[in-house]
């Protein structure tokens, strides 16, 4: 029985905090669907059969795999991705893991099949302001942020800086950062890392940083994606500035001269289309607060 006022209201959090993962899981779950109507339409237009076993037995094994590091029971990963794939079949009309049963069954498909051979776009614009109005905001996903390790969030934040500054690594650009330390402080998820060039790579290290660029999650997801520039941002507070000021503004004119065509396709695709969705919900949240 919670007899404090202080007990009630971490009780509070935690709840609000499982809360926003499973709106979170429920959208996952929507966006996965739509991929599957992709794959689906590609497989029929290619005439290839409906299921693929061995597919399916690598991603269960990628799943188990994960699930074992993060400590989440191997019978309970199992579950989720055989309701996953169960899904993905009925949406095909194959036969899934609970052997419920539609039209294909996993045999070679035509090459006009029941799912219509149209263009199918997964952009932010073709989701419902309603929709967007119910994603959890980034301030309640920072728990879940902040319960994945500290080297995995490193090793994603280097493998992305290594893709998108390619040709700064090359020519030279970034020697200015040897022996700096730039940190990046993302303000809603309650997390910052720490940046510096070590053996030709920038790294992501602890410690204290010399400059900071503090922002939202959503303002620096704009930042990225190149929907909103670095003067606008700043000038509107929305980006801070903190520490030495001539390091923090000699990264942010590297930045925006890079030019976008050298970062990879898909990477720009992701980052272009996940910060309109974000400026999106952004939007949908404060109308639904006003």
């Amino acid at each position: 029985m919670l007899s404090l006022p202080r007990d009630r209201w971490f009780l509070d959090r935690a709840r609000g905090a499982i809360d926003g993962v499973d709106d979170g899981l429920i959208l996952l779950l929507a966006a996965r669907r739509r991929l599957v109507r992709v794959v689906a339409w590609l497989k029929s237009r290619a005439g290839m059969a409906g299921r693929d076993t061995s597919r399916e037995q690598r991603v269960r094994a990628r799943a188990q795999t994960l699930a074992a590091r993060v400590g989440v029971p191997d019978a309970t990963a199992r579950t989720l991705l055989d309701l996953a794939i169960d899904d993905a079949c009925l949406q095909q009309g194959l036969v899934g893991e609970s052997g419920r049963l539609d039209v294909g069954q996993g045999r070679e498909m035509p090459p006009r099949s029941m799912i219509p051979a149209m263009p199918i776009s997964i952009a932010p614009s073709t989701l419902a302001p309603q929709v967007l109005g119910w994603m959890p905001p980034p301030r309640r996903m920072a728990p879940l942020v902040r319960a994945i390790p500290g080297r995995w969030q490193h090793a994603l934040l280097e493998k992305a800086m290594s893709r998108v500054l390619v040709a700064p690594l090359r020519d030279g650009s970034l020697d200015f950062m040897k022996g700096r330390r730039l940190g990046i402080e993302v303000s809603d998820l309650g997390v910052r890392w720490v940046l510096t060039w070590d053996h030709g790579r920038l790294r992501v290290i602890a410690g204290e940083p010399e400059a900071c660029v503090r922002g939202s999650a959503t303002d620096l997801l704009l930042l990225a994606g190149r929907l909103e520039d670095a003067d606008t941002l700043f000038f509107q507070r929305a980006l801070v500035l903190t520490g030495d000021t001539e390091l923090g503004l000699t990264a942010r004119n590297l930045l925006e001269r890079l030019p976008w065509e050298d970062v990879p396709l898909g990477l720009r695709i992701a980052l272009h289309r996940g910060a309109g969705l974000a400026r999106m919900a952004r939007e949908a949240h404060r109308e639904r607060r006003g």
